[in-house]
């Protein structure tokens, strides 16, 4: 039988936004409402939320999740799930970024099974079609070029493909979205690999996976998961969040 441990990353110090894991939106902080949205998905067999910091620990473990305390040194999320996952097996991992509580249960159990299935898949994350003109040049709203197979070519905070003319802009442009699948065998040797140059160019850590010769799917989300970047992001959660009722 197929496991799939599910892990949020978590960190305090946010240069952006500290503190931004126990930031309340409707009601309830917000890694509260990632952690609820991985425990409604049907193939997720497990849940923790590893953090570097004791308050966000303390408040996981008040409304009943499992977390564990990581080091202050991880420099990306990825790094964190990897020392969350020592001395706990599973064949799948899932890494819900702590700042995505718009992300549904449907699309998380879509991610889980589209990869399951698709042949030769080591790594597998959500994508969303934008229609938001403004997001296409906002740096926080990171873009996604697509193979014919759904695999990524380049991850940007920049516009990608750029249209060079009006003829040529006809095409989707893709969010991509903070939640990852990986087979455990293949995250286990994404820490052996050293930040690439792109990845620190861009601060995205999925293009080390990339330059590393290795693939990634890309599935389409039904939601658009917004992510919480900055402060002025939370009021905009709390509208689409009351639309979900979840």
């Amino acid at each position: 039988m197929v496991k799939t441990l599910a892990i949020i990353p978590a960190r305090y110090a946010s240069t952006r936004f500290p503190g931004k894991p126990l930031v309340e939106i409707a009601g309830k902080s917000m890694i509260q409402h990632v952690w609820e949205r991985a425990m409604q998905t049907p193939s997720i067999d497990e849940v923790l939320v590893a953090t570097d910091d004791q308050r966000i620990l303390d408040a996981v473990e008040k409304f009943g999740a499992e977390g564990v305390l990581t080091s202050t040194e991880h420099k990306t999320g990825t790094d964190r799930i990897i020392e969350a996952l020592s001395g706990r097996s599973c064949d799948w991992v899932l890494n819900i970024q702590g700042d995505e509580p718009l992300v549904l249960p449907a699309d998380l159990e879509r991610l889980i099974q589209k990869a399951v299935k698709t042949r030769d898949t080591k790594g597998a994350t959500l994508i969303y079609k934008i229609t938001d003109e403004a997001e296409l040049h906002d740096p926080n709203v990171v873009k996604v070029t697509l193979n014919q197979s759904s695999q990524a070519l380049y991850f940007s905070r920049s516009l990608i493909p750029f249209p060079r003319s009006p003829q040529s802009s006809n095409f989707n442009a893709w969010r991509h979205l903070g939640v990852y699948l990986f087979k455990r065998d293949f995250l286990l040797r994404f820490e052996r690999w050293s930040q690439s140059p792109l990845e620190q160019t861009e601060q995205l850590e999925q293009l080390r996976i990339l330059e590393n010769g290795e693939t990634l799917l890309c599935v389409e989300a039904e939601n658009d998961g917004v992510g919480v970047d900055v402060p002025q992001d939370v009021a905009l959660a709390e509208k689409l969040m009351k639309k979900q009722r979840l």
